[in-house]
């Protein structure tokens, strides 16, 4: 999508500093942390939210939720909160797939 964010970001056309990049995903942190530890892991696949996700994403979906507990370790947390917003009256703001990913304390209740 040529006006996305993350798109852009995972083309390299925005500059971004990466945590973790591979063919599939990427992983940066939140430049608005709401933990110690924040981390947007983000498909390099364009999906809008969970609510556009298809049969034909379970691959990429399920390889993203098996790799959240890697992330956390590499980051030292033996526990942490993973978040997906979908849709604006959820809080989304950028409408492209991403997990968040929050640990180290201070970690918002729901």
């Amino acid at each position: 999508m040529s006006d996305c964010l993350f798109c852009k970001m995972a083309q390299n056309e925005v500059p971004t500093t990466k945590v973790y990049e591979d063919d599939h995903i990427f992983v940066i942190k939140d430049i608005h942390p709401k933990a110690k530890v924040h981390l947007l892991v983000i498909p390099k696949l364009h999906i809008d939210s969970l609510a556009d996700v298809k049969e034909e994403h379970a691959p990429l979906l399920g390889y993203i939720t098996t790799s959240l507990k890697n992330f956390a370790k590499e980051q030292g947390l033996d526990s942490f909160r993973t978040v997906v917003n979908t849709g604006k009256g959820s809080g989304q703001e950028i409408f492209h797939l991403h997990f968040h990913l929050l640990g180290g304390g201070n970690i918002p209740k729901f």
